[in-house]
């Protein structure tokens, strides 16, 4: 069994780790019953976006076990850029072990160090452990806040 250490340890993808990060995507889509275009097709896309400097991946754990994806744009409302956390999952066997908030907190502090002001995301409204774990982290939808109204994610292919 890896050391604490070395099971928390985050990292920057790298384009070499394109198969790894494919493998994950397809793997939460899966898990979740989402579609997914596979494993391989995955792993090129996010090759290309990767070199491109159009993503940004952190892994966490030796197999790796969890990722995060991130986005950058520039802001409207500052002169920051903004983040969006595209993606973030944890391999079932290894959940419950802090490896999704060593990922988020992670991609918090990367998402500061290049120059974003701003993090936003998505989940699902039954996905209660992930939303446990963004609002322990200051993530907010103003549920159940006086005088706030909650915020809704929407999304349609074109």
């Amino acid at each position: 069994m890896p050391t604490p250490d070395r099971l928390h340890a985050v990292r920057l993808a790298q384009p070499a780790d394109a198969p790894d990060v494919g493998r994950l995507l397809h793997d939460f889509n899966t898990e979740f019953d989402d579609p997914t275009p596979g494993a391989h097709w995955l792993a090129g896309r996010v090759r290309e976006l990767i070199e491109a400097d159009q993503l940004t991946v952190l892994l966490v754990g030796p197999g790796p076990d969890g990722l995060a994806a991130l986005r950058f744009r520039p802001s409207l409302w500052s002169a920051a850029l903004e983040c969006y956390l595209a993606e973030l999952y944890v391999v079932p066997a290894r959940r419950g072990k802090g490896l999704g908030r060593a990922l988020l907190e992670a991609a918090m502090t990367h998402a500061r160090e290049h120059g974003a002001d701003y993090m936003d995301l998505g989940t699902g409204e039954t996905d209660t452990a992930a939303r446990a774990l963004y609002e322990s982290c200051g993530f907010d939808n103003h549920e159940g806040k006086p005088g706030g109204s909650v915020n809704y994610f929407y999304e349609r292919a074109l």
